[in-house]
């Protein structure tokens, strides 16, 4: 058998080879692909494994991020794989050429790759990473099934995260999702300013104008909102698809924090999950093995199952990665 990589395919086929693989995810479709090309300092990399008939055996989806346009891009350009590459049949032969053609285009044009998984690669797949240089790093992640009759799930959350639940109900707190482009705004200010306060980066504005205009439409993106006396108070983005919800940006304003938003709103959209017939909710990232975390502790709070999927990494580029991660290092402080 002979294999060709292909940098384009038509949606249609791409949407097909998706529809027929079990591990399909929203992070390799056609849509987010669209979301990065239309996001400043955002570069898609599309790669797909054809045979001689044509029939797609792979796909690989990557995003490089920078955080500067021009020459100072280079010093934080990194390739991100979300759940990907997708590979029929588990084909070994397909994993080992799709990373080989991969490397060949990445090498040049980022610091560094991270394959972020979605699911347990086993033994031999491993191998075929490490192979190409990529070591794996474990990572966790926190998974809820849904599928679960919901006062199960409730009552398996931490009694403190119940309690504050039940008070951001009683304080006349509701859950809604976004009607109009003015509460878009103002679900995206309020994830702007959490990050700032964090100090963490996040996507030019366009990212998210394109996600509401293309995503939304499509039922993909939802964007749901506690409000508080007809004012919205706080707001989670997720994403569904094929019966998962990705919990994906989220913000809420310091002056209502005693309301409880951030309790309320993630089990809300659980609730909302459960009844609209999805099967799991994907709460992120959840930092690595060992490792204190607060983020973790916040999330396993609401019960779920943590697991661990790990991560594979390669650096392309050893000294600006290190002039990288001094420069994010002095953001931070800056910002």
């Amino acid at each position: 058998m002979r294999l060709k990589i292909i940098n384009e395919i038509n949606i249609e086929t791409w949407t097909q080879f998706l529809t027929s693989h079990p591990k399909s995810n929203i992070f390799q479709t056609p849509e987010i692909y669209k979301v990065y090309k239309n996001t400043k300092n955002y570069e898609p990399i599309f790669l797909a494994v054809i045979d001689d008939y044509d029939e797609i055996l792979g796909i690989l989806l990557a995003v490089i991020q920078k955080e500067h346009s021009g020459f100072l891009g280079k010093f934080s350009a990194r390739s991100i794989i979300m759940g990907g590459p997708l590979i029929k049949d588990n084909n070994t032969e397909v994993l080992d050429f799709i990373l080989t053609e991969y490397n060949k285009r990445i090498k040049e044009k980022a610091i560094y790759t991270q394959f972020r998984n979605q699911w347990q690669w086993n033994e031999t797949e491993k191998e075929i990473f490490k192979k190409h240089g990529f070591i794996y790093e474990p990572h966790l992640d926190i998974l809820h099934d849904l599928t679960l009759p919901i006062e199960n799930q409730f009552i398996s959350m931490h009694k403190g995260r119940r309690k504050n639940i039940k008070r951001a109900d009683k304080q006349g707190v509701f859950f809604s999702e976004i009607e109009n482009k003015k509460e878009f705004n103002k679900a995206y200010e309020l994830i702007k300013s959490t990050y700032k306060k964090v100090k963490l980066p996040m996507p030019d504005k366009g990212f998210f104008n394109t996600s509401y205009n293309e995503l939304a439409q499509k039922g993909i993106l939802k964007i749901f909102v506690a409000i508080f006396d007809n004012q919205i108070i706080a707001t989670r983005m997720v994403l569904c698809f094929n019966q998962t919800i990705y919990d994906w940006y989220a913000g809420a304003s310091e002056k209502h924090m005693d309301k409880y938003p951030n309790d309320f709103l993630p089990w809300k959209i659980m609730e909302w999950g459960n009844q609209n017939g999805y099967r799991l909710f994907d709460f992120g990232g959840a930092g690595k093995p060992g490792v204190t975390y607060g983020v973790r502790d916040y999330k396993m709070k609401f019960g779920g199952n943590l697991v661990e999927f790990g991560r594979f990494e390669k650096v392309h580029k050893p000294l600006l990665m290190k002039i990288g991660k001094l420069g994010m290092t002095i953001y931070k402080i800056l910002k």
